[in-house]
């Protein structure tokens, strides 16, 4: 990763206008139709949330913008891309853990599983600092039209909170928002990235 110069990239507007702003975080929100990814999750006995990952990651990789991000009032760039998840761990609260994102699809699943195994056990995070990491959140016990993120001021990275999936006679359907700092990208950037993630959850039986 390096640091550079919002002047020599397409982000030096939105860089100027809201890297200062006290509420700089967008959120949309969307209904994804997972039905061909809980198949392939059931029939192949792969993750469902290993599988969305993945997606999220592949769809990110397509947009110039995910590489980049601003971090301590200035804005990085980064060569690889990284997906975190939380998970439920041993001690009865929850860890984060960074799984580095890999075109190859089996890759990333031998990744998702020791990883989160290993921070379950542990109850320690695992973090990934080199590469721009793209925050999730399932809450896949409950019923949510969507989640507004908390802005730290700390934390600008993207990030996307679900709950549980529904069933509607052939169609399973995912309620996701997805939250973005605005230096980053725009909205359009945003909704592109959403459509693309469709596009991923719909070709998944593909990468097998």
């Amino acid at each position: 990763m390096q640091e550079i110069d919002p002047r020599d990239t397409g982000r030096a507007y939105a860089f100027e206008m809201w890297m200062q702003a006290p509420m700089p975080m967008v959120t949309l929100f969307c209904t994804l139709d997972i039905t061909r990814a809980r198949r392939l999750a059931w029939r192949r006995r792969l993750k469902l949330n290993m599988l969305i990952c993945y997606c999220i990651g592949r769809a990110a990789s397509r947009i110039n913008e995910f590489y980049t991000l601003p971090v301590d009032g200035r804005l990085i760039r980064y060569d690889t891309l990284a997906v975190s998840t939380i998970v439920a761990n041993s001690a009865g609260t929850i860890s984060s853990c960074d799984i580095p994102w890999s075109i190859d699809l089996a890759t990333f699943s031998s990744d998702y599983l020791l990883l989160t195994s290993l921070v379950a056990a542990t109850c320690r995070n695992h973090d990934i600092t080199d590469s721009m990491v793209i925050g999730t959140s399932a809450l896949v016990n409950d019923d949510i039209d969507g989640a507004v993120g908390m802005y730290s001021g700390i934390f600008n990275n993207p990030f996307m909170i679900w709950g549980r999936y529904r069933r509607r006679l052939t169609r399973t359907t995912l309620k996701v928002s997805f939250q973005f700092h605005h230096t980053q990208m725009d909205g359009a950037h945003a909704a592109r990235f959403l459509t693309l993630l469709q596009q991923e959850l719909d070709a998944l039986s593909s990468r097998l």
